[in-house]
């Protein structure tokens, strides 16, 4: 048997040693379902984020790199117009020599003076514009590499949250006989027909037809954190590879794909659509709507990739669906 599992299945304090009865767990594993699926949410968008730092993390690496060979041009020439007004083989003011404790410093103070021609003013100028931005840049690169770090421990720690909770749900249910098991998982568990790999034989056509069967190809599939294939998917991994299949692509997340297409209720809804829950504005579950009051989808790390019936439950925390 298949079990939605999304956090720890605790109940009230008064209870907290009581055996819980079927509808009691039933309503927890509901209300858990949402907390898993905000967390693998969480995931998602810290991967995300994860990911666009540590690729600015590498532009700004690249620009580093340009910035020190553009500074490494200019400083031979900028040397040797320092130790010439250091030396003071054009600049004999003793004042002024004995002032300098240095060649950039003698090269500064002959710019004040004045000493200097323009051609040799915007070299000086240059020469410390590009210092200025290798500074600025390093100091950016390494504020991008400390966020990327930050986003990599926030997925790390939204993924062990979620797989705790699952353990927990898993020994309470434990303690249910199968009739329960099956009274306290009704409406929310996989179709016992979701076959590892069975074809799609439902009323899709054209681009819908293509991405329905590449989504049945996955069933028994697991659920992966993050996953996008080939071994395994979350939600929106699965979603947005079923529609890459018909050359659609789609954004990488749920809270994206909601604003991905053609906005439609769940009285129009029609096979291939997305069918997005709970977040009204941003929502944290999406699957593919098959027809016949069917969805396949990526529920959970305890659950592989299935199909399931669209009862109360789904259209309950139903909250909009799109058309690619």
């Amino acid at each position: 048997m298949s079990f939605i599992a999304a956090g720890a299945l605790t109940l009230s304090q008064g209870a907290a040693h009581a055996d819980p009865s079927p509808d009691e767990v039933r309503d927890r594993i509901e209300q858990l379902e949402e907390e898993f699926s905000e967390l693998s949410a969480t995931y998602n968008q810290a991967e995300q984020d994860h990911d666009a730092a540590q690729e600015k993390l590498k532009e700004l690496q690249t620009d580093l790199e340009e910035a020190e060979n553009d500074l490494s041009e200019l400083r031979e020439s900028v040397r040797m117009l320092a130790n010439a007004a250091y030396s003071g083989t054009d600049y004999t003011s003793p004042s002024y020599l004995l002032s300098s404790t240095g060649p950039e410093d003698a090269l500064q103070q002959a710019a004040d003076l004045g000493y200097l021609s323009a051609n040799q003013e915007r070299s000086l100028e240059e020469y410390a514009d590009k210092k200025d931005k290798l500074a600025k840049l390093k100091e950016e690169a390494e504020q991008t590499e400390a966020k990327a770090k930050e986003k990599l421990e926030e997925a790390k720690e939204a993924k062990e949250e979620g797989e705790a909770k699952i353990e927990e749900q898993q020994e309470l249910l434990d303690e249910l006989t199968a009739e329960q098991q099956a009274q306290a998982t009704a409406g929310v568990s996989s179709d016992s027909s979701s076959a590892a790999g069975a074809a799609y034989t439902g009323p899709a056509s054209g681009n819908a037809r293509v991405a329905l069967d590449f989504a049945y190809a996955q069933l028994g599939k697991p659920y992966i954190w993050g996953g996008t294939g080939p071994n395994g998917y979350d939600c929106s991994g699965l979603t947005q590879a079923a529609w890459a299949q018909a050359g659609v692509s789609l954004p990488r997340i749920s809270q994206d794909q909601f604003y991905a297409g053609q906005r439609v209720t769940w009285g129009n809804k029609q096979p291939g659509d997305l069918l997005f829950f709970y977040n009204s504005s941003a929502p944290t579950h999406v699957g593919i709507y098959a027809g016949n009051n069917k969805m396949v989808h990526a529920s959970n790390s305890s659950t592989p990739i299935s199909e399931v019936t669209l009862g109360s439950y789904y259209q309950s925390n139903f909250v909009g669906a799109v058309r690619p």
